[in-house]
């Protein structure tokens, strides 16, 4: 009776037999049938690589689960190939030919097999039973005195959770409560991945989110319990399905130091075994390693160090990894040390003369005690004695590996030629995973870095450019980072943007960065370590804890938490990147790393090419916004400063500059007095925009005040303002102006004297709702040397309108369409009734709902409205 069942389909690509392996194992695994694990991967790999690999057709592997035992099909698109059956008695080659060696695994390692055929696909299946089991116990430890048994609290506390299909917490025990701190009301619904510190120990190439997806999972993390601080746990996941069939995972969690609760004992022949029992020869690596060797290089180096302790019975163990030049050495995993505090710590390869002081020789140093400083990495962890091998590829040093013990004299040369020979069994495939995974790291560099330029170049805004150089090194580079940035040559580096990957730290990491002087602004490339933040917070911290002695519990506030979470934020590595451009320090790019946390230098590295793109945009943004300010000033320039009130005439005018604000337009407007009680109004439009066309508007809206001040009349001042166009030579621009002298009359009405040169004709709205011209079309200023050019007198009545607009309004566009004169006529009839300033504004909402663009063109709207006299 079948009981369960996992399926999967397989794109015909190289990549999916690995993927196959993985889903096989991890199924298999979930449903506890272990012993069949290695024969059932082997035998998908095959079946699965003639499928996508040698037919080139997508696979769809099923795994079948029962009672005693498991059912897997592989399924292609490639039925008319003849597969032959079991019972044919047909030869099925030589094993050494490539094809059909699938089906002799099938015959040599399976209960059954077979072939299925239908009218699409071909399914080719076996069965594995699974073996019997002793009645009993499974595994079991020695014997120990009592001294030696592993410490617990006072009493163990498993965490028991339940993680919905959705990653959200939806069950939540007393002991997790206790020891994490959270209620469960106040935890679930929340998604565990909002308090899981991943990974907690180096080895782990899954993310949380994947490993709870896992069938079966079992390994250390850390969860930020409510006080701030991680708890480091040994957690066991397990997939199942409830009876309505959604998924959900079961997490079981302790402390890690009470991990032998949960822990599964691994098994695995000894490293010195080199024959199985049917006489034919192991893989020493895979012996010294285990099988299936981990896929990932964290992984195989983790497994490195574990093995590493146990053969040698040791403390803890190490491994590190050589830089290019082979000058230094990156601790990449240990066991028995704290290895959050030093994963990525760097130390030389040379410390000293002699074979002892060099990681290239084998090395064993009996007490660590008479040579303080002999191996670095121990300084502080209790060790005494330790034996340490260098890793070798073709005589080059690519590594290290290295066993303690906390007794002294524990180690010899004998020791020494243990480890050394397995060091040469893995130095091979450990530098294989390392330049695989430094391949990785490349793509996934360039894939950030041209993402990252993307994004730093779809903006000029100078502070969107300082949050956005945060958010990309945040958390993917470091944990916090702060940006520095420098005015010019005289002034101090100011503090301009702070983020951290807790947002509730923010706050606490800006006070303490505000309290230090900041870094010093070398142009020198690379990063270099600031240790002024990680030792401002160690003091701040002691402070706190210094005053809290003489305080009562019930006393103590949230101030010392704060001051010791933040302590912990920033106690790690701190670098400093310089942000230069154009030959000039701009600012400082600084990453920092919580409490006794290290730098990759691969990570430093990507850093120091982003540093260089970001303060390009960065200069660019500055000197955008600096270009801005600069056109922003010269337009309000042009602009009147202030509108006169007209006695007895409403006066209302709308300014819209197109673009971005960093370019000068060529619209303007103006409204002043001139001699006789009579006020000289003006709108007009310079051709193109920038300089030239900003120096046209200047020289127009003054000389036109000066010329009509000086009571020259309409016609005159247009005509000398023409002139004086004209004197500009090659750097004069064409302009169109509607040109007014308006005089309010005793009894309501207004007259008005206007000259119409080359700009779109006023329209004049009357109180029965009828639009029409108030002016005759005249030749443009800045053409012709000799203009005749000659004014009309309007009056307005009470009730009367005068709308004057530029050719922004009227040529408004909306693909073919375009607003138009008549457009702007039939907008103003519908305005009977309403002020100056609801004329213009309703004019606008018209011209801007005309079209879903944005305006390409400057738009000025001036109106005048002689209001009805108040009726009693």
């Amino acid at each position: 009776m079948i009981t369960a069942r996992a399926a999967h389909t397989f794109e015909p690509v190289g990549r999916s037999v690995a993927a196959a392996r993985a889903f096989v194992r991890d199924t298999l695994q979930g449903w506890g049938f272990g012993d069949v694990v290695d024969d059932a991967v082997v035998l998908t790999s095959e079946l699965v690589t003639n499928a996508v690999v040698h037919a080139g057709t997508a696979a769809e592997v099923v795994c079948l689960r029962s009672g005693d035992g498991v059912r897997i099909e592989v399924s292609d698109r490639y039925p008319e190939r003849e597969i032959p059956l079991q019972s044919s008695g047909v030869s099925m080659g030589s094993p050494d030919r490539e094809g059909g060696r699938g089906l002799q695994l099938c015959a040599a390692l399976a209960t059954r097999w077979g072939v299925e055929y239908s009218p699409a696909h071909k399914h080719v299946w076996f069965r594995l039973d699974l073996p019997e089991r002793q009645v009993g116990t499974r595994t079991a430890g020695p014997s120990v005195s009592t001294e030696l048994l592993p410490l617990a609290d006072e009493r163990v506390r498993v965490a028991v959770i339940q993680i919905d299909s959705e990653g959200a917490v939806s069950a939540w025990n007393d002991d997790a409560q206790e020891l994490f701190g959270y209620p469960a009301k106040q935890i679930t619904g929340k998604p565990l991945t909002d308090y899981a510190a991943w990974p907690h120990t180096p080895g782990t190439s899954t993310g949380i989110a994947e490993a709870l997806r896992l069938s079966r999972w079992e390994g250390s993390y850390g969860i930020r319990a409510a006080d701030g601080r991680v708890v480091p746990v040994y957690a066991s996941h397990l997939r199942v399905r409830d009876p309505q069939g959604e998924p959900s995972t079961v997490c079981l969690l302790v402390r890690d130091d009470e991990r032998a609760v949960l822990a599964t004992p691994q098994r695995g022949a000894a490293p010195e075994a080199a024959h199985r029992a049917d006489g034919q020869s192991t893989d020493p690596f895979e012996t010294f390693i285990g099988s299936p060797a981990p896929d990932d290089l964290d992984g195989l180096l983790q497994r490195t160090v574990e093995r590493s302790r146990d053969m040698l019975d040791g403390d803890a163990a190490f491994l590190l990894l050589a830089t290019d030049d082979e000058t230094e050495l990156e601790v990449r995993a240990t066991t028995g040390l704290p290895s959050a505090r030093q994963r990525f710590a760097r130390v030389p390869v040379d410390t000293g003369s002699g074979r002892y002081g060099t990681a290239r020789m084998p090395a064993v140093h009996e007490d660590l005690s008479a040579v303080p400083g002999a191996v670095p990495l121990l300084n502080g962890t209790g060790m005494r004695s330790v034996v340490t091998v260098p890793l070798k590829v073709e005589g080059r040093l690519t590594g290290s590996l290295g066993v303690a013990a906390e007794g002294a004299g524990r180690y010899s040369n004998e020791e020494a030629l243990r480890l050394q020979f397995a060091a040469d069994r893995i130095a091979l495939a450990v530098e294989s995973a390392r330049l695989g995974e430094l391949e990785r790291l490349r793509r996934g560099s360039l894939s950030f870095l041209v993402e990252a330029s993307d994004l730093l170049a779809g903006t000029l805004d100078r502070d969107q450019t300082l949050a956005l150089m945060a958010q990309m090194t945040v958390p993917t580079l470091a944990t916090w980072c702060a940006v520095y940035t420098i005015a010019d040559t005289a002034s101090e580096p100011y503090l301009s943007y702070v983020l951290h990957e807790d947002e509730e730290r923010i706050d606490g990491l800006k006070a303490l960065l505000g309290r230090i002087d900041p870094p010093e602004p070398v142009p020198t490339p690379g990063a270099r370590i600031w240790p002024a933040p990680a030792r401002a917070a160690h003091e701040a911290a002691l402070e706190a804890s210094v005053r809290s002695l003489d305080d009562e519990p019930h006393h103590l506030g949230s101030g010392i938490g704060s001051t010791l979470t933040t302590a912990a934020s920033v106690g790690g590595e701190t670098v400093v990147l310089p942000l230069v451009a154009r030959n000039r320090v701009i600012g400082m790019l600084v990453l920092g790393k919580p409490s006794e946390d290290h730098f990759r230098q691969e990570n430093l590295e990507l850093a120091e090419d982003l540093s260089r793109r970001a303060a390009l945009a960065l200069d660019n943004s500055r000197l955008y916004s600096e270009r801005m300010a600069i056109s922003q000033s010269l337009q309000r320039s042009l602009l009147p400063p202030g509108m006169p009130e007209v006695p007895g005439v409403e006066v209302e005018v709308i300014y819209r500059a197109a673009g971005e604000g960093n370019e000068v337009g060529g619209d303007f407007y103006d409204l002043f007095t001139i001699p006789d009680g009579a006020y000289g109004f003006a709108i007009g439009d310079v051709c193109g925009t920038g300089p030239e066309a900003a120096a046209v508007t200047g020289l127009a809206r003054h000389a036109l005040r000066l010329l009509a001040r000086e009571g020259y009349s309409g016609p005159a001042v247009l005509e000398r303002l023409n002139n004086a166009i004209l004197d500009e030579g090659e750097r004069s621009r064409f302009l169109t102006l509607l040109y007014g002298e308006l005089r309010p009359q005793e009894d309501g009405s207004a007259l008005l004297k206007v000259v119409c040169a080359g700009h779109p004709l006023p329209l004049r709205l009357r109180q029965d709702g009828s639009v029409e011209a108030a002016a005759e079309p005249q030749p443009l200023l800045g053409v012709m040397d000799d203009l005749e050019l000659y004014e009309q007198t309007v009056r307005l009545e009470p009730g009367d309108v005068l709308l004057c607009v530029t050719d922004g309004i009227t040529e408004r566009r909306e693909g073919s369409r375009m607003l138009g004169d008549d457009g702007l006529a039939e907008v103003l009839k519908g305005c009977t009734g309403l002020t100056a300033g609801a004329v213009a504004a309703r004019v606008m909402r018209a011209v801007e709902r005309f079209a879903a663009d944005s305006p390409s063109d400057d738009m000025a709207i001036l109106t005048m409205r002689v209001p009805e006299p108040q009726r009693n």
